[in-house]
């Protein structure tokens, strides 16, 4: 089994099905030796399982970004998003209004403003 800890930078270049064979061996691996610390195993076989842990959530963490990053090429020309790949921001932000919606202006606000537009002085007004 691979009692070394697993470098992430290895890891990237790997396939899907690679990456999923390293992870069933590292659960199983991680396994055994719970039931050996159960059944009164060595005191340094209780460090590795701190590192098989690490190492099980490294292989998933470069699982989980590869299959975003798939996600995200695939909806990059869809019109809508999926809700964990737009960007988070703050809940006012993402509920203002749009640029587009903001500069909208309705029948009546175009005519008051043709009609009657901001009147121009050319004396400067003294305080």
């Amino acid at each position: 089994m691979s009692s070394a800890k697993v470098r992430t930078g290895q890891l990237w270049g790997k396939s899907k099905d690679d990456l999923k064979k390293q992870l069933v061996d590292l659960k199983t691996e991680l396994g055994q030796l719970r039931t050996q610390k159960i059944s009164g195993g060595a005191s340094s076989k209780l460090h590795k399982i701190h590192d098989l842990r690490k190492s099980v959530a490294r292989v998933l963490t470069v699982i989980n970004s590869n299959q975003r990053q798939q996600l995200r090429l695939f909806y990059a020309k869809k019109k809508y998003l999926p809700l964990d790949l737009r960007p988070k921001k703050t809940r006012a932000i993402r509920r203002r209004l749009s640029k587009h919606e903001s500069t909208v202006m309705t029948e009546k606000q175009k005519k008051k403003s043709t009609h009657f537009p901001q009147r121009k002085y050319a004396v400067k007004a003294e305080v």
